[in-house]
């Protein structure tokens, strides 16, 4: 490790392949799986997701951006590569055909105009509306919708697809309200004559509910990163995290009893206190509102974070663990020893979800690509 660095994050690739084969191995060989690589790969870095993501054997990468999409191409990314977003503009549908991207068309007027932009054939993505009420026709206008999509002809129907509200919570009534409108849909096109080539309705809890639910493909984002989408989920695969946060310590002093620390002088030490500045703060995507809160692992222990955390360091009480020194290692998502930490638990800290914890930290936190597993 560079002695240089301050502080980063450590990405375990090996992880996420291992992840990607028991995905695979749980939807089956007759189901595709999108590796979803969106906002960076889910704060992961998206080129080596993306690149060891298929090589253990996604079908596709989905990510939401017109720019994500490109920034793959840029970096030789084969393979196709869905955005989830919305496209609007001619300029858009120029460039997404430029870059042999795929876009997701969710409007007539977004068929309209990829279809008098382009110029030659291009695949495209058809977005209902079952119940998420964000992007997407909604289903009882999908038929026609549809029908315009395969009218056009420099578009190529390659799949309608919907999106699950709730799948991540344990009342399946919306979901399955969503599923039954999506079928309703399904059965219309095929009456129609226009049955898609590809199916798709499952994001990453989805997978993990109901076979039902698969289709021919699943969207998969958060299990790919080891991690469960809910607590009633967790038991289904034995992923591994593939994410850790480490930061090193720049000072060690002890504070007499008495002593206030950090901003605002929240926290107080009862009796002469050994405090390790680490390197590290909410500049780099750790929350202030965990002040107090936390724990990082030093030498294998637990250490509780005092104070509150600062734009670029933290303090933890590291008396009793030692003759800690400058220069050694704080984990703060992640295992050392027998400890572990992970996005999770920061989450239910802070009545929020894993994504937004993974999805928070900063790039001026390297991200250090590991080739070999760290998880035991």
């Amino acid at each position: 490790m560079d002695p240089t660095r301050r502080a980063w994050v450590e990405v375990d690739l090996a992880a996420i392949q291992g992840n990607v084969a028991q995905i695979r191995q749980h939807i089956g060989s007759k189901c595709r799986l999108m590796a979803v690589v969106k906002a960076d790969a889910y704060g992961h870095g998206a080129l080596a997701v993306s690149r060891a993501t298929l090589e253990a054997g996604a079908n596709c990468l989905g990510v939401a951006t017109l720019e994500e999409g490109i920034q793959l191409r840029q970096e030789s990314v084969q393979g196709t590569i869905i955005l989830l977003g919305a496209i609007n503009t001619p300029e858009e549908a120029l460039e997404v055909q430029r870059w042999q991207l795929e876009p997701t068309l969710c409007t007539p007027k977004q068929v309209l105009t990829f279809a008098e932009a382009i110029t030659q054939p291009l695949p495209v993505h058809l977005k209902i509306d079952t119940g998420m009420g964000r992007l997407g026709t909604h289903w009882q206008e999908a038929l026609s919708f549809v029908r315009l999509a395969y009218s056009q002809p420099t578009l190529q129907v390659a799949s309608v697809y919907s999106h699950l509200a709730t799948a991540d919570e344990p009342d399946s009534f919306v979901l399955q309200e969503q599923h039954q409108r999506f079928q309703f849909v399904l059965k219309s096109l095929q009456l129609e004559g226009l049955a898609p080539p590809s199916v798709h309705l499952a994001n990453s809890a989805a997978t993990l509910v109901d076979s039902a639910l698969h289709y021919d493909m699943v969207r998969v984002g958060l299990l790919i990163y080891g991690l469960s989408p809910g607590p009633h989920l967790e038991n289904i695969l034995h992923l591994q995290p593939s994410m850790q946060v480490r930061a090193r310590i720049v000072q060690v002093k002890t504070l007499p009893a008495g002593s206030g620390v950090s901003y605002g002088h929240h926290f107080h030490t009862q009796q002469p206190t050994r405090v390790a500045t680490v390197a590290i703060g909410y500049a780099d995507g750790i929350p202030r509102t965990l002040s107090g809160k936390l724990f990082g692992l030093v030498r294998g222990q637990r250490a509780a974070q005092i104070g509150n955390v600062t734009m670029d360091q933290l303090m933890f009480d590291v008396s009793g663990l030692g003759d800690i020194q400058e220069g050694e290692i704080v984990t703060l998502l992640g295992c050392d020893g027998e400890h572990c930490i992970s996005a999770q638990d920061w989450a239910a800290q802070l009545g929020t979800i894993s994504y937004e914890i993974l999805c928070g930290f900063k790039h001026r936190l390297p991200r250090v690509v590991r080739q070999f597993s760290t998880v035991s």
